[in-house]
């Protein structure tokens, strides 16, 4: 009797799923990742490394906006590339930039005159334990992301993840005002919800090796027109 009085609704459900429209599969878009990869700096001398402050790379040649999310969606994980500084590189970025390396990512929604307020933001993750090595972090919760939004690197230490000596056509941003562009050692990093920071500083040359894993919105599927019968 219970399978009897379950048989009208198995049926009523049944109806409802062919009156929805379809829908077009999610894709799988790598935010960030241009070939060839980057080859951060660390241990080689001088020894760079991103520090205390958010960025995103604005530029890869002749790309532009790699960073940008190119539809709505939910962001997943994020990978890092990372240099293996040597222990007294260390020691010194520790003793000066506040600490152990770490990072973690940020969402900004670009505003008018280079500022950007902070959406969406990741766990901190510790980073010293895999040095020398690409890592990729997935995130406990995933980011609901919007088209036009950036993906951006939050450093409140450092992060031996800046590749240098590139061509001019290659550029990143970091949230310093004007004036503040040499200034690397002073916190700048956009940590709080809604907070709203302005990008100001451009440098060239130089690239910030991560990227972020995208898992964009289903769509509804276009229709299929029907076949049209043969004329006689």
């Amino acid at each position: 009797m219970a399978l009897m009085s379950r048989l009208p609704l198995v049926a009523a459900a049944a109806c409802a799923a062919l009156a929805l429209p379809a829908y077009a599969s999610a894709e799988i878009i790598e935010i960030g990742k241009v070939d060839p990869a980057p080859v951060p700096s660390c241990p080689t001398r001088p020894c760079l490394a991103v520090s205390r402050t958010t960025g995103y790379q604005a530029k890869i040649g002749p790309t532009r906006g790699v960073m940008t999310i190119p539809k709505d969606g939910n962001i997943v994980a994020w990978t890092i590339g990372l240099g293996k500084p040597g222990k007294k590189q260390t020691t010194f970025f520790n003793d000066k930039l506040g600490g152990e390396s770490q990072a973690q990512l940020t969402i900004i929604n670009p505003r008018s005159k280079l500022r950007s307020r902070a959406v969406g933001q990741g766990d901190p993750q510790k980073l010293t334990p895999f040095f020398g090595s690409t890592v990729q972090f997935p995130l406990a919760k995933s980011i609901p992301v919007k088209k036009g939004w950036i993906v951006a690197l939050t450093v409140p230490t450092w992060a031996p993840a800046l590749a240098v000596g590139l061509g001019a056509d290659t550029s990143w941003r970091a949230s310093r005002g004007k004036g503040k562009c040499e200034d690397t050692s002073t916190n700048t990093v956009q940590t709080q919800p809604n907070q709203l920071a302005q990008y100001y500083c451009l440098y060239k040359t130089a690239r910030l090796a991560y990227s972020a894993t995208l898992v964009t919105a289903p769509t509804p599927a276009a229709a299929t027109p029907p076949a049209t019968p043969p004329a006689a």
